[in-house]
């Protein structure tokens, strides 16, 4: 049975999804105990819907008309990460199985973001070997080659036209292809090496959940992949496989305004990847921590690590690797580096760090391309240049149509609203249009 507080979510979240209210749940489930639909006052379904009652009789009638799944707390258990003690592949598994059967998911929050840091089960892969059940599948490098395979050509997919793309052939490669591996015979090297694949693969998952919406159910399912994909990596004993992870924990708390947890986790980061020999990776490190810093508006930290994140990234190699931070390329170093000028209030340099990142280094994903130049276009606009805004933004446009990702809508939507300013000029008009267009 799920506490008051998971079940207010659970209901929360599936009205939301109605597009329900609290006199609309209140007249519903009044009907549907059989009785006059104003029965239960409207106060009354709030408080279900905040926490602060639980619906005790009316409970039966709730689920019934909300469709809700009560397992959904004790699965959540099950994916939990606030201890050590759980198995990482079962708990992945089990994640991967609901999101395929389209669970509830529980909303993003900060407190599941740092369980993350828990201690990892270290030894799980070297138990694992040892405790393989008779008839389970072999496994060697030609399954772990072909989850690196897949990732490479889903993460090339989604790079391109956004995480809303195949995302659900991600998850049904880890419930349906990768699990029987993960619970299958192998030495413990090979272990490790399945592990660490997989982690990118759930990596993956969660980046595609965050760029597939911006509500609470999907940025909580992208927070839980994220922490599974760092428990993998972790249990690998691949540091920069752990502390990318946490990157995208970091950059989610980011987004979700959680500032303090952003730091900790940015910090973190960086304490996994300091022993790498790899300057791309410890320019996506730090970076990461400078951009916390400043959502945090801690001004002398933030220009500490980008200034640290700007070396690092001035002594990478011309040419990526293959290691799984090697797309932060210099391109996206300078659109990084340059909103967080722009947070920073130093609008000329992260206008020059933005034009860097098109027009020097180019971009070779057009999701990344529409967004670098949609945050190009508000600075311009922030610096008093209309004309330079809207001809950036109309580029926007074009390079963004097809595109199903949450951060390209957003910054779409956000784009209409600033043009609504200038009403009545002719270029802003048509370019509302077109943006409206976008958006629909």
């Amino acid at each position: 049975m799920p506490t008051k507080q998971e079940l207010a979510e659970l209901i929360r979240h599936a009205c939301e999804k109605r597009g329900w209210g609290p006199t609309k749940l209140a007249r519903e489930v009044s009907i549907a105990a059989g009785q006059p639909p104003e029965t239960i006052e409207r106060q009354y379904a709030r408080r279900w819907m905040n926490g602060q009652r639980s619906p005790a009789y009316w409970l039966p009638h709730v689920v019934k008309v909300l469709d809700l799944d009560l397992a959904t707390s004790k699965e959540m258990e099950s994916t939990g990460l606030e201890g050590s003690t759980a198995d990482t592949v079962a708990s992945v598994i089990e994640l991967g199985v609901r999101d395929v059967n389209r669970r509830n998911f529980l909303a993003a929050t900060s407190g599941y973001a740092l369980s993350a840091l828990a201690l990892p089960d270290l030894d799980s892969i070297t138990r694992r070997t040892k405790t393989t059940p008779a008839g389970a599948v072999r496994v060697g490098s030609g399954e772990v080659a072909a989850v690196k395979q897949m990732v490479k050509a889903l993460g090339d997919s989604a790079s391109e036209l956004g995480g809303g793309h195949a995302r659900h052939l991600a998850v049904r490669y880890l419930t349906d292809d990768v699990a029987p591996w993960l619970n299958g015979k192998y030495t413990e090297a090979t272990g490790r090496e399945l592990f660490a694949a997989t982690s990118q693969l759930v990596h993956l998952a969660g980046w595609m959940a965050q760029d597939e919406g911006n509500d609470p159910e999907h940025q909580g399912r992208a927070q839980q992949y994220y922490a599974h994909a760092y428990r993998l990596a972790a249990e690998a004993r691949d540091p920069e496989l752990s502390a990318t992870a946490l990157r995208g924990l970091a950059v989610q708390a980011i987004d979700l305004g959680f500032r303090a947890e952003a730091v900790q986790l940015g910090e973190a980061c960086i304490h996994y990847g300091k022993g790498l020999d790899n300057p791309r990776a410890i320019a996506y490190y730090e970076a990461t921590l400078a951009n916390a810093a400043a959502q945090d508006n801690d001004r002398k930290l933030a220009t500490r690590h980008l200034a640290l994140s700007e070396t690092a990234i001035g002594r990478s190699a011309a040419t990526a690797g293959e290691s799984w931070a090697a797309h932060y390329s210099p391109g996206r170093w300078a659109h990084e580096s340059g909103m967080i000028l722009a947070r920073l209030g130093d609008l000329d340099a992260a206008e020059e760090h933005l034009r860097l990142a098109l027009d020097i280094h180019g971009l070779d994903r057009r999701r990344t391309r529409a967004i670098v130049l949609a945050d190009l276009g508000g600075v311009l606009l922030r610096q008093g240049d209309l004309d330079g805004a809207l001809a950036t933004w109309t580029e926007f446009v074009e390079c963004a149509d097809g595109i199903r990702s949450i951060k390209v809508h957003t910054a779409a939507d956000d784009m209409r609203t600033r043009l609504n300013r200038f009403r009545g000029m002719p270029e802003a008009d048509q370019l509302r249009q077109k943006v409206t267009a976008l958006v629909s």
